[in-house]
Parts: C-alpha cells; structure tokens; sequence
C-alpha cells in the first residue's frame, strides 16, 4: 500500500467517511469455549464461556481500542482473530478471506499480514537467542530473503523502533522491559504486516517508558499504514490511541463508538461506571468529579453466566426484562452501537419495564450515598488537616491524594 493510499484511507477514518470502504477485519458470532474435563475419561462437564456471540469491524488504517475487566476475554478475542487460538463457533473474514477454520498450512500466506504484540516483554522473547536471532525468525519461517540481507533488514528494524544496530548480538537480559517491548515490536513488523493485534502493549512498563512506546506505536502507523487493534486496561492509554473503542463485559461487547463519542457521552452503565472510575491526578480537583460508581460484588463466573443481560446483576438499572433478556448490540446514535436495555442519556428500550430487581434497588441506593459522602469528608479532612499542612504540607498532600484511590473500589479493568 503506498502513502497516498494510506494517508486517503486513514483521512476517510479519521472523517468517519469509511464506511463505503470494506473493512480490513470482519468479524461475526464470534465464540470461544474451553472445556472443562474432569475423572478418569476426562469426560466434559462445563466450559468456560470466555468469548460469547461478537460481531465487529476493523476498518483500514484505523485503530480500535478494546477494554474491560481482567477475566472478560479481551486477550482471548485477539488470539482468535490472529488465529492462533481455535475458535468454537462464528466467522472471521480478512480482507475478504474467510480464515475461521484455515489449517497451519493455509494461516501461513497471511502470517504476514496479521502479526500480534504480546504482553510480557520478558516472556515473549526466547531468553538463549540474540536479538538478531529473534527479529529475524520471521523471515526464517516465511522463506523469505529481504534485500540487502536478513542483517541489513534487522538492523533497519531495530533502528526504526529506536534501538541501535549494534544491538544485533546482545541477548533479551542485557536490555530495560521498554527496550524488549521495542524488539517484539521490530519482530511483529518484520514482514510488513497490514494488521498488528498489540495485547496490552504497555501494561508491564514503568509509567515514564510507556508514552515512548505508545509515541512510537502511533508514528510506525503513521509511517507505514498499519491497521492495530490495542487491547488495554487503561483507559488514558486508549483514549490517546484509539479511533474507536469496543468495552467488553463477561464475553460480549456491551458498546462499541467513535472515542470521543463514547468519552463524552457513555450510554452502557458498564462503560459509565468504567469512565467515572478514572483518578483525577491533581488532589485540588478531586471534588470536582460529578460522581463515582461503586460496583457491588464481582465479576459472575464465566463457566455459568448470568441469563439476559450480563451486567444486570451489578447495574442499578437492571428490570426483569434485562434478567430474561438479553439485549442485542444495537446502534442507537450514528456511531455508536449499545447493547442496553436501559441506555444512559438516551430514550428508554423498554418503557414499559419499570420495577428495579432487589440488586438494582441496593445499588442504586449505595451509589448516591457514597457519592454525597465524598465531598462532606473531603471538606471534613481539608479541616481536619489545615494545621497539619502548615507544620507539614508535603505529607498532607500525600495524604489527600492517596485518599481517593483507598476509598474508591470500583472493578475496574485491570
């Protein structure tokens, strides 16, 4: 793909124009079970339900950001869709191709246009193998002979994510977690790949080494036209990067919008309870937050999900309709797709269904609670620590800004 293509693509992303384009990634009822086998016959008697029924797209040259909970199978959606896990049901379709259920031998003509970034920078690469080793095994298994050589080319490489050509010999424990996040990076671009699926990229990176990797992730895409899928946890690193954000809940995709749609203005309860659970960093303002949900309970267990809806049994506005049905994926403002019985700031699914379950009751009477508590104890610890600052300011403003985070215990995606 040359730059002008690449350039015209992403404006007609960026523009929201895409749409008559067709899509680089199609993806329909996707599903992922694991068995669970127990006795001597190993004999199943469940599974683990870890990817349910989704369907979404990838357009060409845009970004889609994908966050949840630990445990709701966003790092299983990106094995499938590279297919180096099975899936148990739907369809997976790649620039037209149908790659569901392609054997080995037929994935291998399209290793080089979908490669993945892993998440652990010290696992990920083989700890007996030099740095030219790793980023060449690429061209190793696809037979491929770049030009110039396979040393020249790794070389370019490592000096394209910012490493230095010297490195060609050193081994992964000579080299900082940013640095080997840097050569699994190289490694992914090796063949030129159309799509990169990036699996927490940055999770196991120092706060200060993370704007580097993310800085360069966005430049590579820039420079080279690619396609990413970014799973993630936190929800800053995906607002920076993302043209569009899917948020998952327990196997499903709850919303799925533009990112400066679905920050502005969230309509799942999941993903508002997410947005409200974000830290204000500078402890003057932390009053100024209009509200923080606390979620009761956990996470239900994948192997039994609940019927219906899945978030009912933590949502204050679950009905009994949300308890029996579950509600489709639906797109109810251009944009931006819902699967919401009870949408916030938009008009109700189901007008007719009114009476809270007893668990929507509870948490709608503790989330107003909590909040008004807030800013009470907040003026009441200002009072409380005024002489304190003035004998010793820097441990009261230690104090106040660790406060917030020990008090707020809402099941953030971790």
């Amino acid at each position: 793909m040359s730059e002008t293509e690449t350039g015209a693509g992403t404006a007609a992303v960026k523009a929201g124009s895409a749409g008559d384009e067709k899509p680089l990634l199609k993806v329909e009822g996707l599903v992922k079970h694991f068995p669970i086998k127990k006795g001597l016959l190993q004999r199943q008697v469940g599974a683990v339900k870890a990817v349910d029924g989704i369907d979404f797209e990838v357009r060409r040259g845009e970004t889609l950001g994908v966050v949840g909970e630990s445990g709701c199978g966003k790092s299983t959606m990106g094995r499938l869709i590279t297919r180096l896990l099975e899936p148990s049901g739907g369809r997976i379709e790649f620039d037209g191709t149908d790659i569901t259920h392609l054997n080995t031998s037929g994935m291998r003509p399209l290793r080089r246009d979908v490669q993945m970034i892993f998440q652990d920078p010290y696992g990920s690469l083989n700890p007996r193998h030099t740095i030219g080793s790793i980023v060449s095994a690429p061209f190793r298994l696809q037979g491929v002979e770049p030009e110039g050589g396979v040393k020249k080319e790794v070389q370019r490489l490592l000096e394209l994510v910012g490493l230095s050509p010297e490195h060609f010999n050193r081994y992964p424990h000579e080299f900082s977690g940013g640095q080997r996040q840097r050569i699994g990076i190289a490694r992914a671009l090796a063949l030129k790949p159309r799509m990169v699926v990036a699996d927490e990229p940055v999770s196991a990176l120092d706060v200060s080494i993370q704007a580097q990797v993310v800085n360069l992730m966005d430049d590579l895409q820039d420079e080279l036209g690619l396609t990413y899928v970014i799973i993630a946890h936190d929800l800053s690193v995906v607002r920076h990067v993302s043209d569009r954000i899917a948020v998952m809940y327990l196997g499903k995709i709850v919303e799925l919008a533009e990112r400066d749609a679905l920050y502005a203005s969230p309509m799942h309860p999941y993903t508002k309870a997410l947005l409200s659970a974000v830290p204000i960093p500078d402890p003057k303002r932390r009053t100024a937050k209009s509200e923080r949900i606390l979620l009761r309970g956990d996470v239900p267990s994948p192997i039994a999900p609940p019927s219906g809806c899945r978030f009912h049994t933590r949502c204050w506005k679950a009905t009994e309709v949300c308890r029996t049905t579950e509600p489709p994926l639906a797109e109810l403002r251009p944009g931006q797709r819902v699967a919401c019985h009870h949408p916030e700031d938009f008009e109700d699914q189901q007008p007719q269904d009114t009476v809270l379950l007893s668990v929507a009751k509870e948490a709608a009477e503790l989330v107003p609670d909590e909040v008004s508590r807030e800013p009470a104890a907040a003026e009441e610890t200002a009072e409380e620590t005024t002489e304190e600052t003035a004998e010793a300011p820097e441990e009261a403003a230690v104090k106040s800004s660790t406060e917030p985070s020990e008090e707020s215990s809402t099941d953030e995606s971790k």
